[in-house]
């Protein structure tokens, strides 16, 4: 089976925006390599962007507050375990805490780096890293892989409360999901949402189905075209049933 997550509302996309990113560079930390570091350099400045929106850091905050107000409420349903709530509360408070512990605009120790904001400015120019553009960037290349690692973890730190703020958010918007299974008639499906939107939409299908879903949804309607896997010519539809599991995440409010 595979599976493809759409967000339904710009909140929730910088989430798995910054998801994806935080993935990758965590991956590329572990590496030893200069040119993985150079990946995982470059994705760095990638949460930079995406992660110092203004309103960001307030937007978790709130959205933490919330999920602990209605996670609060369930103690004492016997449905839920106790030992869990208490553990997800911890977790809330936690991220919560780290959040408010940053102190100015995020991002800002990136920022004042006069040395990174270069390297930063090269990077998004197609082969601006070369060493003849930035000797003192082939120099750090050159070093230890530890010492660019313990850099480069230096560097993500202020960031880091924004990702776990995140990871907490997106594990009980996909925890709260709700799947059901429908099928595609010739490749298009069409199911009314009577006002009553998701945030987050997980459709779920084999994987030997060499198709793609294309999804369109607002808080009226949702809409899928199931589009041929075909990488060199024009996209066209897939014409046949697809049957599929369509998952409607929700936050609780």
């Amino acid at each position: 089976m595979i599976s493809y997550e759409f967000p339904i509302n710009e909140k929730v996309r910088t989430w798995l925006r910054l998801e994806d990113l935080f993935a990758r560079m965590n991956y590329f930390l572990t590496c030893e390599l200069s040119m993985e570091h150079h990946v995982a350099l470059t994705t760095l400045f990638e949460v930079h962007e995406v992660a110092c929106r203004p309103d960001l850091k307030s937007e978790l905050l709130q959205e933490l507050e919330r999920q602990k107000r209605a996670l609060a409420c369930l103690h004492n349903n016997p449905a839920i375990s106790e030992q869990a709530l208490d553990g997800i509360l911890s977790e809330i408070e936690q991220a919560a805490s780290a959040l408010l512990a940053i102190t100015g605009k995020v991002g800002t120790i990136l920022r004042e780096n006069e040395w990174l904001m270069g390297i930063k400015q090269r990077a998004s120019m197609p082969g601006g890293t070369c060493q003849f553009d930035l000797p003192s960037y082939h120099y750090w290349q050159k070093q230890p892989a530890g010492l660019r690692r313990d850099n480069l973890l230096d560097w993500l730190a202020p960031l880091l409360p924004i990702s776990d703020a995140i990871n907490i958010l997106l594990r009980l918007l996909r925890e709260n999901g709700r799947k059901i299974s429908f099928t595609a008639h010739n490749g298009t499906f069409q199911q009314m949402q009577g006002g009553r939107a998701a945030q987050l939409l997980r459709v779920t299908l084999p994987s030997d189905l060499a198709c793609i879903p294309e999804l369109g949804a607002n808080k009226y309607a949702i809409n899928i075209r199931f589009i041929v896997a075909n990488y060199e010519a024009k996209s066209s539809l897939f014409e046949q049933d697809v049957p599929f599991d369509l998952t409607f995440c929700t936050l609780t409010s």
